[in-house]
């Protein structure tokens, strides 16, 4: 993933650490067993810069994993050595319930193979060659043991966040994965030892304000880290929590923009009413305190996912807000559609013009007005016709009564995959494109505004491609972010 703050002072921390660690002023120390794969490995040294509430500068120091610490010759007031969200004696307590009944099941398991293989060296076939289903029951048990074992320490973890909150990592898995997975999915072994996300819990906890971020290889070079060298957060791992916590999940950054990855359900710009402050706007001026008042150049629906760029200076601004007003941004949209196009004689690619305007009596609906309304222009092309089921029964609450009767539910049904290129950047444009007589006349699946939503559905609406010209660099930005569905 992108790292989400500047990186430079960081690095600088990052470079002093390894000085330190050769000169003997600091020292990593085992607090827990090294894995025979890990052995002789190098490690992930972790710094962050931020300043705290009166303005001074912290430095924060961690290293990647739960079995070593760093450990310093002399105290400095202005480092802080932070340890792991979980701790080794914690996570060893967890896992002790089952840990002695997965070795006995893993060395029986293991003997079964063994004697197997011995079999079958000395002629012996059939079922008295292989380990059998005796082995395979084993091996499900101990499965099953082992899955236990990862909830558990999985239960564990919880990260302070950038809005001041504490989210649980089952929480956030919940989120990341999908609310239909009921938190079955688990996270990689290892979710949450990363730098990155120990910074950022410690920062968060204590009321600081990032200002850069490094993380940094140290040890012997191996086919995919050089030691000295910096990498950003891993997208294992850390692309599963770090959007969470920081309340955005940053595509790309610079001094001048940001792009981000739109959540759905999440404003873009602050709603009228103190309910209607959470969005990306205010999110992205949390995370950078320097950020102009008004980033934002164009917006996507709550319900919309995908890509937004927005400006950390006036000067950006300006000119991000020009190319928009010329039409020289490019954008495509992925969105499935509930119903089968080609069946209704729909072309597969192709170019319409449709005119709508605000409905007052309805906000905020928009409806057709050939004479009064906006002209708004749509390329589409088929994609593909697949098989939709909805994740849960029963309507959302955003669809109230809108279509009390809506599609068959749990039933699969044939829908289509279309990609929307629009020209102009009229409001609801592709959801009205897709639902209105004029246009398809088949919604985009979860639109609670012109089409149905059941429990558990989100509108199935991504911007997936965006093109600009750096407002400062002149240079061509282009970026490619495929819809979660």
């Amino acid at each position: 993933m992108f790292p989400p703050f500047s990186t430079e002072k960081a690095f600088a921390e990052c470079q002093a650490m390894i000085k330190e660690i050769e000169s003997g002023k600091l020292c990593i120390k085992p607090t827990g067993k090294v894995s025979q794969e890990r052995a002789g490995h190098g490690v992930m040294l972790g710094a962050m810069v931020c300043k705290n509430s009166d303005g001074t500068i912290i430095r924060l120091r961690t290293l990647s994993g739960i079995a070593a610490q760093l450990v310093a010759e002399q105290e400095n007031c202005s480092i802080v050595y932070v340890e792991p969200v979980v701790s080794a004696e914690e996570i060893e307590k967890a896992l002790s319930k089952n840990d002695k009944q997965i070795h006995e099941l893993t060395d029986k398991i293991n003997l079964l193979k063994q004697n197997a293989a011995k079999n079958k060296q000395s002629g012996m076939s059939g079922i008295d060659a292989e380990p059998g289903a005796d082995a395979e029951v084993l091996t499900k048990k101990r499965n099953a043991l082992c899955l236990e074992s990862q909830k558990k320490v999985f239960d564990l973890y919880s990260f302070y966040c950038a809005d001041g909150n504490k989210r649980s990592l089952n929480e956030i898995c919940r989120n990341f994965y999908g609310s239909q997975t009921n938190g079955k999915k688990l996270p990689p072994t290892g979710t949450g030892d990363c730098c990155a996300p120990k910074l950022l819990n410690y920062a968060y906890k204590n009321g600081l304000t990032p200002l850069s971020m490094c993380e940094i290889f140290y040890g012997k070079n191996s086919s995919t880290k050089v030691s000295g060298t910096a990498y950003p957060p891993c997208d294992e791992r850390c692309a599963l929590i770090l959007p969470e916590i920081l309340g955005l999940n940053i595509v790309y950054r610079d001094s001048d923009i940001v792009v981000v990855n739109k959540q759905s359900g999440v404003l873009s710009v602050p709603g009228r009413g103190p309910d209607k402050q959470d969005c990306i706007v205010n999110r992205l001026r949390r995370l950078f305190p320097e950020c102009i008042e008004q980033p934002s150049v164009h917006r996507l629906d709550m319900e919309t996912s995908g890509l937004m760029v927005l400006a950390l200076n006036a000067e950006s601004q300006r000119n991000l807000r020009i190319q928009f007003e010329k039409s020289e941004i490019q954008k495509k949209y992925i969105a499935v559609l509930d119903g089968n196009m080609a069946a209704a004689g729909i072309k597969e690619c192709g170019q319409m013009e449709l005119y709508f305007r605000l409905d007052v009596e309805n906000r905020p609906h928009q409806i057709w007005d050939s004479v009064n309304g906006k002209k708004a222009i749509t390329r589409w092309r088929i994609l593909n016709l697949e098989k939709y089921s909805p994740p849960a029964a029963g309507l959302s609450a955003g669809a109230a009564s809108k279509d009390s009767a809506g599609p068959s539910q749990g039933r699969k049904r044939t829908v289509t995959r279309v990609e929307f290129t629009p020209l102009t950047g009229r409001t609801h444009q592709l959801r009205l494109a897709s639902a209105d007589s004029h246009g398809f006349g088949i919604p985009i699946i979860g639109d609670t505004l012109y089409g149905s939503c059941q429990e558990g559905e989100r509108l199935l609406l991504h911007a997936s491609f965006l093109s600009f010209a750096h407002p400062v660099t002149g240079k061509k930005m282009e970026f490619n972010c495929p819809p979660p569905f």
